[in-house]
Parts: C-alpha cells; structure tokens; sequence
C-alpha cells in the first residue's frame, strides 16, 4: 500500500509546501508592519527606516549561501532541509513576537532610542527567513521528479503560500496589525515545524540530471557546479552580473557607519554603469558554461530593484500624495495596497500554469513582469486616492505572482539535485543584492524627492528592464551534453 508521501497527490504538495508557506507569512508581516510601525510608533525617518530594512538583505548574502550550501551536504535530525527549517521558523516566530516591543526592549536594555533594537530585530527576523528560504524550496525539488510534477509542486506552493500572504494583509486591514503578529507567530510555528517532522526525506539524491531531460523551453540549461575545492570560485565567476551591485552595498554601509561619502552621487552613477557593463557582457559577451545562470542572474536583480521599494517605501508615498490619511487610516491603506496585490498573485499561479504550458514558462513570465512595470508606472502618474492604488496593485499582482514562482521552478529543473540548496542560495542573491540598493541608495532619492511617487516611477522602470532581460534570456546558443535547447 502506497504511503501518503509515494501517492504525491494534491494533500502531499500542500504539505511541502507549508514550510515555505511560513517563510512567506513571516515576510508578509514584515512588509505590512515595519515600515508603519517604525514610522508612526517610533518616528524614524525615511533613510533609518532604509537602513533597518537593509539588516535582512546584509543577513542574506552569507545566510543564503552558507545554509543553501549545508544544507546539500548535512544529515540531520532525520534530513538535510529539516533542522534548518525549524530553527528558522522557531526564531521567526520569536522575532515577530519582538517586533510590537522595540520600544519597552530599549528601555529595559537602556537604550536612548529604539534604532538600534529596531535593526537587532529585523536582522534577526529576515536571518531566520533566509535560513528557511533555500531548505524549504528545495526540500521541494528534493521530493518531486523533475519537469510538469515539479512545475505543478511550486505553483501549489505559490497558491498555498499567497493565500496565506493575503490573509496576513486582510488580517492586518481588518483586526490591525497588533493582531496580525499573534496570529503569525502561531502559524509560523505550526508550518515550519509540523510539515518538517512530518515528511521523510531522501537519504541520497541523483548524482546528475536524467540523460534525456532537456530544459524548458527556450530556457538556457544552468550547468552543474564544479568539486567542492573551487565552488566558491566557480560561484563568484557565474554572479558576475552582481559585481558592482554588491561594491556599492559595501559602500553605502560605509557610508551610513563613517558617513564619508562621494560628492554628487558619482558612486550611484559608477555603480549604475558597471552594473549596465556587466549585464551586457552577459548577454552579449563570449558564452561558457555558466552564461545561462548570469543571464537568469542579471535579470531577477532588475526585477527586485524594481520590487523592494515598493515593500520599504509604501508607507512614504502615502505619506506624500495621501497627507489627510492619519496613522492608523494609513496602516489600512498599505495593508489593503498589499491586500490587494498579493490577492491577485496568490490566485495567479493558476492562470500562470495553464498559460505556461501553452506558451512557455519563460514568455508567460515576461509578459506578467511587463504588466507589473506597467502597474506601477500608472501608480505614479495617476493615483491620488485609495482605490485607485488598490486597483493597479491588483493589476501588478499578476507580475508578482509570477515572480515568487516561475523562475525558481525553471532554475530548479537544470541543475543538479546535489547541488539544489546552493544554487537556490546563489540565485536568492539576486534578490537580497538589490534589496540593500533600496535600502542604501535609493533611500536618499525618495527622502530627497519631493513627490514620493518616484518609488512607483524607478519601480516601474527596473521591472520593465527586467521582462527585456528576461526576454533576451534564451538567446543562448550553448548546449551542453545530456541537455538540448
């Protein structure tokens, strides 16, 4: 008789998808409470808020990698991906609790103001979603077979984990935001946890991808790393659209710590051009074996340019267009902003799929993208009341949707299984790279600005050079053996 996990039906996916699901709940509650909590409660300014949103993205550059990393190669507990998925959502769940606290836990350690804790707490809550993120989205690698199961595994997993992202946003715009936090805490635990001990691990994983698998189509393969000795090397090499990125992220911490600073901006504007360099040389220099990753690379990271300031910033442009709203009507409204956008992206998987199977999954998520840029330029210029943001937010939900699935199942159907949880970290740094760019960079250009709608206005713009990169994507003339284009 075949146990729950071998039937593989709907109820097993639901399952693995829980723990990502708990990841996701506790980023949603970061996204809806930070900013206005650390704004209204705590009156931080806009470039201070940046720099406690830029604890996560620091948090990620050795996380992702070192636990993506260890998690291919430990047994433990029973699995690879099982201890650092609880200790990631148990430390989650604690953060989360602390976050309604900065305040009293500044008093009791004497503290003059709350800056500090605030950023002890946000790095220790987005420390514990990237310790969770790379072993939950490979645990589901790990427990579906390449291609239309595993494409079918991560939609479940994006339906699962936005619904519970829309009610994380629906809870906070109906009960407030104080409720939100005790209602994750819980299910941060439960999820992370239950479904962990739960399920049953695969002691041993396939050395290589099957001979006769191919990638999808139009989509580069992502070629296996090499030994163990030269992975860091061979790693930095297939990043190198990344670069400058994370020059300037070393920089503008720097800056925030010493506060020297290059007059004029001329680091955004070299970071800006070295940046533009390499992405071209990635798509338009000689191919090798990893041109297909850096190409995939470059575009995610102009895709979360183009997302983060929309998370970190919401709460500053509705200060700016919206000034009648008062604290607690300006919760609301960023809680139905997101409502309404993650609404969409929870329920877009579904039209996503069916169209990726038609058209592929590659086509289908350029145009999704495009329609987000669109979504957010049309924020800038028009919007001036609540229902009119809700409305397009709706309309980049569709972009979002897209974004937190599709290209990981396409990245996760070329490489090797071995290997998942590092590649997983390696490609979450196009995420967390950019992230601290919002936070370092264009934190003073919205404090500056003095229409803050110029979040929506560089937002729209970074997304719409992601969807071109992203087209340009499959123009990969390299094949390797055992994988055709």
């Amino acid at each position: 008789m075949l146990t729950f996990q071998q039937r593989r039906g709907l109820p097993f996916f639901v399952l693995i998808s829980l723990p990502a699901t708990a990841m996701g709940f506790a980023l949603s509650v970061q996204i809806s409470v930070l900013s206005w909590m650390l704004s209204t409660r705590y009156g931080l300014a806009i470039e201070e808020i940046g720099l406690v949103w830029a604890a996560g993205p620091l948090a990620g550059i050795l996380g992702q990698l070192l636990v993506g990393s260890l998690s291919d190669r430990t047994w433990f507990w029973g699995g690879r991906r099982r201890v650092f998925i609880i200790v990631g959502g148990a430390v989650a769940a604690l953060s989360i609790l602390l976050l309604p606290q900065i305040g009293v836990t500044s008093r009791v350690v004497g503290l003059p103001g709350v800056f500090g804790i605030a950023i002890t707490v946000a790095l220790a809550l987005d420390l514990a979603v990237n310790v969770g993120f790379s072993p939950t989205r490979a645990l589901i690698a790990d427990l579906t077979g390449t291609g239309s199961e595993r494409a079918a595994a991560y939609s479940i997993m994006q339906l699962v984990s936005g619904s519970f992202g829309v009610a994380a946003y629906a809870i906070g715009a109906l009960l407030g935001n104080d409720v939100l936090i005790y209602v994750a805490v819980v299910l941060v635990l439960l999820f992370a946890i239950v479904p962990a001990l739960l399920v049953t691990e695969p002691e041993t994983l396939a050395a290589d991808l099957p001979a006769d698998s191919g990638p999808p189509a139009g989509v580069p393969p992502v070629p296996p790393l090499p030994t163990p000795e030269n992975v860091w090397i061979a790693s930095a090499g297939s990043l190198s659209p990344l670069w400058a990125i994370l020059i300037y992220d070393i920089y503008g911490l720097t800056v925030r710590m010493t506060g020297a600073n290059l007059a004029g901006g001329t680091a955004e504007l070299l970071c800006t051009l070295a940046t533009l360099g390499l992405v071209a040389h990635a798509f338009l220099g000689r191919e090798d074996r990893h041109t297909g990753f850096r190409r995939m690379v470059a575009a995610s990271a102009f895709c979360w340019l183009g997302v983060q300031p929309i998370f970190v910033y919401m709460v500053s442009f509705l200060q700016g267009r919206m000034p009648g709203l008062d604290d607690a009507a300006l919760g609301q409204v960023t809680a139905l902003a997101f409502l309404a956008m993650n609404g969409v992206a929870a329920l877009a998987p579904l039209l996503l799929g069916r169209l990726a199977r038609r058209a592929g999954a590659l086509q289908v998520h350029v145009a999704a993208v495009a329609v987000m840029a669109a979504g957010c330029l049309a924020i800038w210029l028009f919007v001036t009341a609540p229902w009119q943001l809700y409305a397009l937010m709706a309309l980049c939900g569709l972009g979002w949707g897209s974004i937190v699935s599709l290209p990981f199942a396409i990245m996760s159907d070329r490489v090797s299984p071995t290997r998942m949880g590092l590649f997983m970290g390696l490609f979450n740094l196009s995420v967390v790279l950019p992230q601290l760019v919002t936070s370092l960079g264009i934190a003073t250009l919205v404090a500056a600005a003095d229409d803050k709608g110029v979040v929506f206005g560089l937002s729209g713009l970074f997304l719409g050079l992601s969807a071109l990169l992203w087209s340009l994507v499959s123009r990969n003339s390299l094949t390797l053996k055992g994988a055709s284009q």
